[in-house]
């Protein structure tokens, strides 16, 4: 599903207009951006999943291409666990 299949999903669903529930979308994925970016950055929706932060460690890697040995550097990743609602219903 696309970002524009959502919204138009939402749009019927909620009996709104396209415009109107883009803006709803676009507001929580603004929100969940922010909250993550936070120290400790969680979101949870009860049901549904919770998104959370992790630092991944610096390591080294391989270029598939030639083989050679490549450090790749720590950085923040966002992880998502499914909520028992979600996990039922898939």
């Amino acid at each position: 599903m696309t970002k524009a299949e959502l919204v138009e999903k939402m749009a019927k669903d909620a009996g709104i207009s396209k415009a109107a529930a883009a803006k709803a979308l676009s507001s929580f994925t603004d929100g969940v951006t922010k909250a993550l970016k936070k120290k400790d950055g969680k979101v949870t929706l009860v049901g549904f999943g919770t998104f959370s932060k992790v630092r991944r460690k610096a390591r080294t890697g391989r270029n598939p291409q030639t083989g050679k040995a490549i450090k790749i550097s720590a950085r923040n990743a966002v992880k998502f666990k499914a909520g028992k609602a979600l996990k039922d219903a898939v």
